[in-house]
C-alpha cells in the first residue's frame, strides 16, 4: 500500500457529529495522512430551518470559502462530510483548483453498480432529496435505471443527538431488516449511521455506509495524486 504520509486531507463538516463519525475510518484507512477539519454547525442549523431540498445560498458561499481557505493552507484533497448540501461540491468546483469529493458519492456509485432496486435510509428529512438526487446522478452517469425506496427515521436521529447510540442503532437495524426484503442494496444517507457497520453482517443484502466507502475513495484519490 502506498505511503501517504506526505498528503493532507481537508474535511469540511456541517456539524460536529460528522467529525466524530469519520474518525474511526480515518484511523483505519488513512492513518498516516494529515487531516485538517473545518466544522461549522451554523451550516446544518440553517439547512434544517429550510424546507427539505432547499439550501440557503449562504451555505454554498460558506463551503466555497472554506474550500478556498483549505486550498490556501496546502491540503491535497477536500472532502465534504455532509449529505444535505452535497451540491456544494458541484457549485464550488469551478472556483477551486484541487480535487474535491462529497462523502456519499462513492457509496452511491457502488450501490448503482450492484443493483437496480436501491434502498435509501435517512434519519433527517433534509438529506432525503439530496441523497435521492445523488443516486439518480450516479445511475444516469452509469447508464442504469434504478428504483429508489426511501425510509426516513427521524426518531433515530433524535436518539443519537441525546447520546443514546444504542437506541439509534436498534431503530435503524429494524428498518434495515424490513428494507432488505424489498431492495438489492441499501445505502445509509448520513455518515453518523456508519456506526452501524459492525451489526450488519447478517443482513441479506449489502448495506453501505459513507464513512467506509468515502474514506476508501479518499485513499484512492490521494494515492493517484
Amino acid at each position: 500500500m502506498k505511503d501517504l504520509s506526505n498528503k493532507t486531507l481537508g474535511i469540511i463538516h456541517a456539524a460536529l457529529i460528522s467529525s466524530k463519525s469519520v474518525e474511526p475510518f480515518i484511523q483505519e484507512i488513512i492513518p498516516e495522512v494529515t487531516v485538517v477539519h473545518h466544522i461549522d454547525d451554523t451550516v446544518q442549523n440553517l439547512n434544517f430551518m429550510q424546507k427539505p431540498g432547499v439550501i440557503p445560498k449562504v451555505n454554498f458561499f460558506k463551503f466555497t470559502t472554506y474550500a478556498h481557505f483549505l486550498q490556501e493552507a496546502g491540503v491535497d484533497l477536500i472532502l465534504l462530510a455532509c449529505s444535505t448540501f452535497s451540491r456544494a461540491v458541484e457549485v464550488a468546483r469551478p472556483l477551486i483548483d484541487i480535487p474535491m469529493v462529497q462523502i456519499d458519492r462513492p457509496m452511491m456509485d457502488i450501490a448503482v453498480s450492484e443493483g437496480s432496486r436501491i434502498g435509501l435510509l435517512a434519519t433527517v428529512p433534509s438529506t432525503v432529496i439530496p441523497s435521492e438526487r445523488l443516486l439518480n446522478i450516479a445511475a444516469e452517469e452509469a447508464g442504469k435505471k434504478i428504483e429508489i425506496t426511501t425510509v426516513l427515521s427521524s426518531e433515530a436521529f433524535e436518539k443519537i443527538k441525546t447520546g443514546n447510540v444504542d437506541m439509534h442503532n436498534e431503530i435503524l437495524l429494524s428498518e434495515i431488516e424490513k428494507l432488505s426484503d424489498k431492495v438489492d442494496v441499501i445505502t445509509m444517507a448520513q455518515v453518523s449511521m456508519s456506526a452501524l457497520e459492525p451489526f450488519l453482517k447478517d443482513i441479506k443484502v449489502p448495506v453501505y455506509n459513507s464513512g467506509r466507502t468515502g474514506l476508501n475513495r479518499v485513499r484512492e484519490i490521494l494515492s493517484e495524486l
